[in-house]
């Protein structure tokens, strides 16, 4: 996926790049708020209503902060009128170096990969609660309603598998629209339901300091790795951005997307996170939606639906830029290998003139992945808190560390200055948190193993 805007020469493949503020807004929305978002009010139980909500807020700045640094290394020297840089890591490579691309990639790829896979978990649990919720509603709520998660991920993999051959991000854009569509409705509903609850037994619940018990610590430190986790989407950042046309140049229009994107985003996590908290107190379940309601069922089934819904597209937003990197590097590696290059078409059905494109490459790459994804969704049921895992040790490099050092070596601020020691300062708090937040998801990690087992997830 090339383009090209202020700066490079005229004619191109130029047209490629059609994006707007709000098409990039809607691919940051939908990459950010994610099955996260339910959790927030088990996570605000942990911080206590003093600390939830700045933990929330804190985070949501930092991330917004760092994202316009990040926005500004998209073109290389210069922000408006440099080259571009296609992709994350190519931003590093241009600003930093070698050595600092090879840590960046292990971070990006990984956590994308690890989400596909923390994905692909979630929407199952998702459709299992849908049977539940019915199983519970004909049966009463002492029925045993258990259900494995095996096929209704290989139902999820299976999607994915034909969405996968759509040819790059900007091209699925309507994907994202209708995951952001969906993200508001499940969120909209899920506070609903907590208003309801709320209100149906009268009292303010919870605690100033959280909840209370012998794994407190552990608890809170968890909290801290989900929220870290819920704001990080700087691996897509780039990639996003490359989907804009220009002018404007692409750091303005990228930077009032980010505001946008991580403004509604924390409007989200604030209302249903305190409003969750004060409607279950201390006993928040850890997802909204598969432990906090049984009734009303179809509009629970209808929440729960569109977190699947949201989920189809947010994947896609995470799996697009591995497929990309992957295909650019081996196409230029074997540039004449037919396997490689040669491209294939076929009509897309119920249609009359439009075409899929392909190459046997991409059709069998992309495939393998996903399979690959969906095996070790089934086998590691677990991989859900080692999500956590993943997204603790990511926020510092991928939302804080890169994007302060590119910011530094653009602007080449001086060692020492008041403005490198507060952006030092910046790191090293995040890296704190991060470190903190790993060691709790570890914990969290540790105690899932004594449950899980392969292809038996039953929830």
């Amino acid at each position: 996926m090339k383009g090209r805007g202020v700066g490079d020469v005229e004619g191109g493949d130029d047209h490629e790049r059609q994006g707007t503020v709000w098409t990039a807004t809607a691919h940051i929305v939908a990459a950010v708020i994610g099955s996260g978002v339910l959790a927030l009010a088990w996570s605000v139980a942990q911080l206590g209503w003093i600390v939830g909500p700045l933990v929330i807020l804190g985070f949501s700045c930092v991330t917004y902060y760092t994202s316009t640094l990040l926005a500004n290394c998209y073109r290389y020297p210069d922000p408006v009128t440099g080259t571009i840089n296609h992709a994350y890591m190519d931003a590093v490579r241009s600003y930093l170096g070698p050595r600092e691309v090879f840590l960046c990639g292990c971070a990006q790829y990984v956590n994308l990969w690890g989400t596909m896979v923390g994905y692909t978990i979630t929407a199952s649990t998702s459709m299992i609660a849908v049977k539940r919720v019915n199983c519970f509603h004909r049966n009463g709520d002492n029925a045993t309603c258990g259900s494995s998660g095996t096929v209704f991920m290989l139902i999820f993999g299976m999607v994915q598998l034909v969405l996968s051959q759509f040819p790059s991000l900007e091209n699925i854009t309507w994907l994202s629209v209708v995951a952001v569509v969906t993200s508001f409705a499940y969120s909209f509903i899920s506070l609903g339901l907590c208003i309801a609850k709320w209100i149906s037994h009268g009292d303010f619940r919870g605690d100033l300091a959280g909840t209370h018990g012998s794994h407190k610590l552990i608890n809170v430190l968890l909290a801290l790795g989900n929220v870290a986790f819920a704001y990080t989407f700087a691996d897509v950042f780039i990639e996003i951005q490359n989907t804009l046309k220009s002018p404007p140049a692409e750091n303005k229009t990228m930077k009032k997307a980010s505001f946008y994107g991580i403004s509604l985003t924390t409007v989200f996590y604030m209302a249903l996170g305190c409003i969750g908290y004060a409607a279950f107190g201390n006993d928040a379940p850890g997802n909204i939606l598969t432990g906090g309601f049984h009734e009303p069922f179809w509009l629970v089934d209808l929440a729960n639906i569109c977190v699947i819904v949201h989920l189809v597209g947010a994947y896609q937003v995470y799996a697009q830029p591995i497929f990309a990197r992957f295909e650019e590097t081996v196409a230029a590696r074997w540039p004449d290998a037919k396997f490689i290059h040669r491209t294939y078409t076929v009509r897309v059905p119920f249609t009359d003139e439009s075409y899929l494109s392909y190459t046997l490459l991409k059709l069998v790459f992309r495939s393998a992945l996903i399979m690959l994804t969906t095996l070790v969704s089934m086998l590691l049921p677990l991989f859900n808190a080692i999500l956590g895992l993943i997204g603790a040790l990511s926020f510092w490099p991928l939302s804080v560390y890169f994007p302060v050092r590119m910011h530094v070596a653009q602007k080449k601020i001086r060692r020492g200055s008041s403005k490198w020691l507060m952006l030092q300062g910046l790191g090293m708090v995040c890296l704190l948190i991060s470190i903190a937040a790993s060691v709790g998801s570890v914990a969290d990690i540790v105690n899932n193993l004594k449950l899980a087992a392969p292809f038996k997830t039953v929830y």
